[in-house]
């Protein structure tokens, strides 16, 4: 029997794959070309919508052509985007691009109408032409330029830089709100409290790679089935050599348990060779910053794109910084036992996530400090008490970093001014009228 890491698996390759969705559509032409010529009997098409054979049969062959090349330019298309996302965006997007909906959908139409219309060419005769059939044929093809035309401008503008970094905060916010909300909402106690005192089993990986998900159902069941309580060292999205622990055993209590299947509890974590966003809203943070310091890199020196992606980050972190983050949670079964024990981000690793690196490399453009400056004053100023140790480090780190990058005090007294648009926005001097951070920093 198939572990649930392996069918997790599965289901990535599936929602990855772009020839799977492509393949059923060329099964389903084949389908409904056979369906359509059974229904060949009717009184339809009209009397207007007769054709030939020789008709026919060249309409059918330039259908089969035509689908083979537009098959051929989605494919060119394709290269593009990688060139454009490892050139430009992160290497890290294309795991989220692989997986729209719409260009498999493109495939999957071209290659159905392809199937249709090559397997309806067999039934042409001089004295029997599929009419129902071509006239579908026809319909297919009008269907599959419109999808063209909308994937052409999708295409050309969802991959400005902004454009991804909407799409990929808010597949991260949608993760954040979906997955984390489980967990956060479970029987929540002191972790030191159900896992004090050496494990009674460690469970090693079997393999390396990176932990995508894991299934807290099955391993909450799995602890209350063997009454003992599962701890999990490592955070999702960090990389597990092969033999290292993954998942520590404890005794709930002093009696003597059943001690659970190592290789049934392993098959509960999914390890794959890089992170996935399926319960890991931290990965679409790090896709933003990548966005954003390889925009600061001087081969492409454009802080203006990083001061738009850093919009979309500090949307991000108002939505988490309003959250319950206690580091580690405590998930409990129904009769309100604790069984398992897993380790979460606080809110400090998100701020460092978001702000660290862009802060180094971009600590020489004014642009980006005083667009830190002012995302750094808006939390501080929207957050509850509870997140703002945090946020003043932040904003100290920053204040250094100007203040090495720029030791002309006129240039310095610049930087330092917090601007919703990094510059050319609404912003006032820190020697006239400090910020909120700066407040925080100066007692």
């Amino acid at each position: 029997m198939t572990s649930w890491a392996g069918r997790f698996r599965l289901r990535q390759y599936v929602k990855a794959s772009l020839w799977i969705v492509p393949m059923l559509g060329l099964f389903l032409g084949t389908l409904l070309a056979e369906l359509a010529l059974v229904g060949e009997g009717s009184d339809w098409p009209p009397g207007g919508w007769h054709y030939s054979a020789t008709t026919a049969s060249g309409v059918l062959t330039a259908i089969v052509g035509a689908m083979v090349a537009l098959l051929g330019f989605v494919v060119t298309i394709g290269v593009l985007v990688v060139q454009q996302a490892t050139g430009t965006l992160s290497p890290r997007y294309m795991r989220l691009w692989y997986r729209d909906r719409l260009q498999k959908a493109v495939l999957a139409t071209f290659t159905g109408t392809f199937a249709f219309s090559f397997a309806l060419l067999r039934s042409i005769e001089s004295d029997s032409v599929p009419d129902f059939g071509v006239t579908l044929a026809g319909v297919a093809v009008a269907v599959s330029l419109v999808l063209l035309l909308i994937y052409l401008n999708r295409f050309t503008h969802s991959l400005r830089p902004v454009a991804v970094a909407e799409l990929v905060e808010g597949m991260g916010a949608a993760v954040f709100r979906r997955g984390a909300a489980a967990v956060r909402s479970a029987t929540a106690r002191a972790a030191e409290a159900v896992a004090d005192g050496d494990p009674v089993t460690r469970i090693r990986a079997e393999r390396g790679g990176a932990i995508q998900a894991f299934d807290v159902a099955g391993l909450v069941a799995e602890a209350a089935r063997h009454d003992c309580v599962f701890v999990l060292p490592r955070l999702i999205g960090d990389f597990v050599p092969r033999g290292a622990v993954i998942v520590e055993v404890h005794r709930a209590s002093s009696e003597g348990t059943s001690a659970p299947d190592p290789v049934r509890v392993a098959g509960l974590v999914a390890l794959g060779p890089e992170r996935t966003i399926e319960q890991d809203p931290a990965f679409a943070l790090r896709v933003l910053v990548d966005i954003a310091i390889r925009a600061l890199s001087p081969a492409v020196n454009d802080p203006t794109t990083a001061v738009q992606v850093i919009n979309y980050i500090e949307s991000f972190l108002h939505m988490v910084g309003k959250a319950q983050l206690p580091g580690r949670y405590v998930l409990a079964d129904g009769h309100g036992a604790a069984r398992l024990v897993l380790p979460g981000r606080d809110w400090d690793g998100y701020l460092q996530l978001a702000v660290c690196e862009i802060r180094d490399y971009g600590s020489a453009s004014v642009q980006i400090c005083r667009r830190l400056h002012a995302m750094l004053d808006g939390l501080l100023a929207d957050l509850p008490p509870r997140q703002h140790p945090a946020i003043l480090k932040q904003s100290s780190l920053l204040r250094a970093a100007v203040e090495r990058a720029f030791p002309d005090p006129a240039r310095q007294a610049i930087a330092l001014q917090a601007d919703l648009q990094g510059i050319g926005g609404q912003s006032s001097s820190l020697a006239a009228s400090p910020s909120p951070a700066a407040k925080g920093r100066n007692p």
